[in-house]
């Protein structure tokens, strides 16, 4: 981490006990920051004695912190930090969580990681040049078998990414699945594959095949801390920010 980890912070870890919980536990104490909490699903967070939260839990419990960070944070003079790893929210817990946005840092995202961000932005230049009446676009993932949402937050991220590189939403052009006889490939979609398995940790490729060529952006995670690196980054990044919602691009200064 370099110099930034030489600012003093105090880190609660929310979902401890889950892999990336206890990989951003292993960071901090290989760094030797200070942890000042742990809890997980269920239990009542107690922050009192922390300024950041790491929090790689579920849609419900991050909103229960969030709630917990904004109460904290109003006695205090800098705001308290919340960076969310959880992914699979909804629309609708998506709007819950923007009501936060004016007393807490949040930085979510669904990949904390360089490689995956830096992707991100490859995707949208690659899109706006490879038009959707001569190339398509597939995005396939691969995750370990207890994930419980797909597409993984980092397909969708990437898919976004290519979506915006055209000038479209996601939501109108995303294909989730095909079973049967779909017919034929419509022009202009993004489509979605999954894979789950064994304990693979992450695996994304995004192809753009045209008739005559295949173009593959693709990124393997071999480990889960460098998304526990890329979490502390941010939490460390949003303690010199003020009350929004961010991104890891936002971090990254992409």
């Amino acid at each position: 981490m370099g110099s930034i980890m030489s600012v003093v912070t105090r880190f609660a870890i929310n979902g401890a006990k889950g892999r990336m919980g206890l990989a951003v536990a292993k960071v901090l104490d290989e760094t030797g920051e200070t942890i000042s909490a742990r809890f997980g699903n269920g239990d009542t967070p107690d922050l009192t004695r922390s300024d950041v939260a790491i929090d790689f839990s579920t849609p419900e419990a991050s909103l229960a912190l969030c709630e917990a960070c904004a109460s904290e944070g109003l006695s205090r003079p800098r705001p308290f930090v919340q960076v969310i790893g959880s992914t699979g929210f909804t629309p609708e817990q998506e709007r819950k969580l923007s009501l936060f946005a004016d007393e807490v840092v949040i930085i979510k995202s669904g990949n904390f990681s360089l490689g995956v961000n830096l992707m991100m932005g490859l995707l949208k230049q690659a899109s706006a040049r490879l038009h959707a009446d001569a190339w398509d676009i597939e995005v396939t993932e691969a995750h370990h078998r207890r994930k419980v949402d797909a597409p993984s937050g980092t397909a969708l991220m990437l898919g976004e990414a290519a979506a915006y590189g055209r000038g479209v939403n996601l939501k109108d052009v995303k294909v989730a699945a095909r079973d049967g006889i779909t017919g034929a490939r419509q022009q202009g979609t993004i489509g979605f594959s999954v894979i789950r398995g064994g304990g693979i940790v992450g695996e994304h490729s995004v192809l753009f095949a045209s008739e005559d060529e295949i173009i593959t952006f693709s990124h393997s995670a071999r480990d889960r801390t460098l998304f526990a690196r890329g979490a502390i980054q941010a939490a460390l990044w949003g303690r010199k920010q003020k009350p929004g919602i961010y991104d890891m691009q936002d971090v990254l200064g992409f």
